[in-house]
């Protein structure tokens, strides 16, 4: 699996992640959210280049030219609800894809406890088969309800390509995609952080996207 890390190479990317990562800075929620736009804009512009494209005649008002246009049939995935502002950037470049969506959340053993399990109750998706699948999600920490979340998009059929997208991923996170997603994959992060804590929440990361982008869940 080739894992693309956005941390590597110097972009404007950079900025934006560390907007999101500031404390003085994240909690102006418009801000949060618009800058998870922007980084899904680049990523999916990143993205468009390892598409296949085909030759399409149009005609201007001087002439015909031969312009070309992807040829992938791309489903444009997203876990809710903190990856809707990240789906929204990558909408805007991938504008004439159809969109799938997932609910994952954890369910806590205990109250207050440490372990959980997390569970999918909804999806809505067109077919998949044969379809470049690109699959976003802000936070990708242990791996499981990204791996959930592709195993409930299977039902509806078998994608030809997949893509994950993450602002910002754990090394466990990545080491599990890697185990648990078809060998083509391409895994695209913000960064990679070294830990996850007993919250399985990443360190440093930038806390809880949902609760930053829309407000404090009870």
């Amino acid at each position: 699996m080739e894992v693309i890390n956005f941390q590597d190479t110097p972009s404007i990317v950079n900025r934006y992640m560390l907007e999101l990562r500031d404390i003085n800075i994240q909690h102006d929620p418009l801000r949060f959210r618009t800058n998870l736009d922007r980084i899904g804009q680049i990523m999916a512009y990143e993205i468009s280049k390892h598409l296949d494209y085909k030759d399409t005649e149009v005609e201007t008002p001087l002439g015909k030219c031969v312009c070309r246009e992807p040829a992938d049939k791309v489903v444009l995935a997203t876990i809710l609800r903190a990856g809707l502002p990240f789906h929204q950037g990558f909408l805007s470049y991938f504008d004439r894809a159809e969109n799938a969506f997932v609910s994952a959340y954890r369910r806590y053993r205990e109250k207050g406890g440490d372990t959980f399990d997390v569970l999918v109750e909804y999806l809505a998706s067109p077919d998949l088969d044969g379809k470049t699948l690109l699959i976003v999600d802000p936070m990708l920490a242990t791996g499981s309800s990204m791996e959930l979340a592709y195993k409930a998009l299977l039902t509806k059929g078998t994608p030809s390509k997949v893509f994950v997208a993450s602002v910002i991923a754990s090394q466990l996170g990545v080491d599990y995609v890697r185990e648990h997603f078809p060998d083509n994959t391409v895994l695209w992060c913000g960064a990679i952080d070294a830990e996850v804590n007993a919250h399985s929440y990443i360190v440093p990361g930038l806390g809880d996207a949902g609760d930053l982008a829309y407000g404090v869940k009870s």
